[in-house]
């Protein structure tokens, strides 16, 4: 994956993996929008009420998240992304299942606390028509992290920056057509399910049994594939990709390829030392030695230092922009369930009092939501990066938040559009409106404040707190909305909660106009000009004899020597290969030094 106009190159491999890792999630979200109004009826909560219920469902989610996000980017920021992503994963597919079994009001809003407390770590790379923005787990304020230290060149950082929302679209695909499928499936599908008491006593259940299937790929494909990228952490041994590589192996046409790839995870593993070792030959090229020693890990900067003004207004818009954002996808579902009602003069007084909804079953809803997934995933491929690239990250954001208001204040109008078609062909084209300015929007408010960030070191943190105010966003919007649905609906205005998120978004946009694109982290693609350098050693390193001395035998953590190399050998286009292994953004596991080449003949004795 490459960009045709420098030769820059993604790493297309690691986020395939990352995307793959992520898939589980926007299922696991967007499968309960169809089937929420109804699950929340369920529980024998009256009409009127089931928006506020529903709102404060979200909400609770969102509050108990908010509390742990920034503990679990400190975590991250010590520990490795990759602990941190997985148990996310877990955290969620079991919450998944549990909360598809909630029997009662009570029981689901403590699902809901439960998860949000084990899912502080982030999972919101906001987009598609839902942004990921509650998401059921929040890796990404940690996935956001990692692509950021995947892909160091700004001018690739668009299109990598688009690949994990690309994910949710098409992820939000799938997850309204189970969620409004296989909600109720015995009464649905009563030859095939009737008979099934578990599904009779659970009638939520099977669209997240069905989710949790994709979960288990997820976490095992992050498991055995999924490398870390904390620098501290990148080199460390770890037993799932060394049990995923095994596996690979296994299915490969020629065992011995893995000593032209050597593992990432250590430098000590004997597809790459035997064969440097083993450089018996009357030639003499190269006799190499591994000397070990330590590695330490990142001193973490002082919580404050994170900041700049820039990062502090882009997170207060990031912030209202999840607030109305999620805001309207909660309210939408169910003012999509809410009964029509027939307009009168009695009922009606324009441009203000009117009631009523589209009176539509969960089935129907998960349609309009799965429409609106794959109109997502073509605009988020197809429309974002050249849109980005062409307007620049700044225009696209400026257009996208003024987007917002007139889809809000225009949407509880589309009741009033005579004719079936034409009503649905109105609330289609605000959706469709809705879900652009979602899609360009958050990447671009993300881009923004990853480039407002000062160092690599800090961002897993400062992703953090990104996390927890927009979860505390989604936490107040969401039952803000509810509870102001159900006012308007008992005072016939059934407007009232849009054109209140329409006010909000109004107030979001403004911060736009203040807003300074930056550079990007300073350390960005070269951690030896790091402030941090000396915290943050390179796990290996390629040096010769001339390059031995205690400071370098203390500082690297593996450290391979090459004591001479009298003429080319069958053996050097492997030696050539390890030096070139961590060409790119610093995936290899060997980091080579320039002075590699320099390698001086003598006695043949290793140092």
């Amino acid at each position: 994956m490459t960009n045709k106009d420098n030769g820059l190159k993604l790493p297309a491999r690691q986020l395939a993996i990352l995307a793959i890792a992520r898939f589980a999630e926007p299922i696991a979200y967007t499968s309960v929008f169809p089937y929420l109004p109804e699950m929340i009826s369920s529980f024998g909560v009256e009409r009127n009420e089931i928006a506020k219920w529903a709102g404060i469902t979200i909400s609770v989610f969102s509050l108990s998240q908010s509390l742990t996000a920034v503990a679990w980017g400190r975590a991250s920021d010590r520990l490795g992304r990759r602990p941190a992503i997985l148990t996310g994963l877990l955290f969620t597919m079991i919450g998944f299942i549990v909360w598809g079994m909630s029997t009662s009001l009570p029981m689901a809003i403590t699902v809901r606390v439960m998860m949000g407390a084990g899912n502080g770590n982030g999972m919101c790379f906001i987009t598609g028509q839902y942004q990921e923005l509650f998401v059921l787990t929040r890796v990404v304020g940690i996935i956001r992290t990692m692509v950021a230290e995947m892909v160091t060149e700004k001018e690739l950082r668009p299109r990598a920056f688009s690949i994990m929302p690309l994910v949710w679209s098409v992820g939000s695909v799938f997850g309204p057509a189970f969620g409004g499928l296989f909600a109720k499936p015995a009464e649905q599908w009563p030859g095939i399910f009737g008979n099934i008491s578990f599904f009779k006593k659970y009638p939520f259940a099977f669209p997240n049994l069905i989710g949790s299937f994709f979960f288990l790929i997820s976490l095992t494909t992050g498991f055995l594939f999924l490398k870390e990228t904390l620098h501290s952490k990148r080199n460390s041994r770890d037993w799932g990709l060394i049990l995923g590589e095994r596996i690979v192996n296994v299915f490969r046409d020629h065992p011995r390829r893995r000593a032209q790839h050597p593992k990432r995870h250590s430098v000590q593993d004997t597809e790459v030392s035997a064969p440097l070792l083993d450089v018996d030959t009357p030639s003499k090229t190269a006799n190499v030695t591994i000397v070990e020693s330590r590695v330490k890990n990142p001193k973490l900067l002082p919580l404050l230092s994170v900041f700049t003004r820039q990062s502090v207004i882009i997170l207060a818009a990031y912030t209202v922009l999840s607030l109305h954002s999620v805001s309207f996808d909660q309210a939408l579902p169910v003012f999509l369930n809410y009964p029509p009602q027939k307009h009168t003069p009695e009922n009606t007084s324009l441009p203000f009092v009117f009631s009523g909804g589209f009176g539509l079953t969960h089935a129907h809803i998960g349609t309009i939501f799965a429409g609106e997934g794959i109109i997502s995933g073509l605009v988020q491929f197809l429309v974002f990066p050249p849109l980005c690239t062409h307007f620049g990250v700044m225009n696209c954001y400026k257009a996208c938040v003024l987007i917002f208001p007139v889809v809000y204040v225009l949407t509880p109008f589309t009741v009033l559009v005579e004719g079936t078609i034409l009503r649905y062909a109105a609330l289609c084209t605000l959706l469709i409106l809705k879900t652009f300015a979602v899609i360009i929007g958050f990447p671009c408010t993300i881009l923004l404040f990853t480039n407002s960030a000062k160092s690599l070191s800090i961002l897993g943190t400062l992703n953090g707190f990104a996390t927890t105010f927009s979860a505390l966003g989604r936490a107040v919007g969401p039952a803000m909305t509810g509870a102001v649905f159900t006012y308007g609906v008992k005072q016939g205005m059934i407007g009232l909660p849009w054109w209140l998120i329409a006010f909000i978004a109004i107030l979001g946009a403004i911060p736009a106009w203040t807003i300074v694109e930056g550079d990007g982290p300073n350390d960005v693609g070269s951690s030896s000009d790091s402030e941090d350098e000396d915290d943050m050693v390179p796990d290996s390193e390629l040096i010769t004899d001339d390059d031995i001395n205690d400071d370098s035998r203390a500082s690297q953590a593996s450290t391979i020597v090459i004591s001479e190399q009298l003429q080319p050998t069958e053996d050097a286009p492997l030696i050539d290969s390890i030096k070139n292994s961590q060409a790119g953004n610093g995936y290899g596991t060997l980091e080579a030094r320039e002075d590699l080449s320099q390698v001086t003949s003598g006695n043949g004795t290793t140092a």
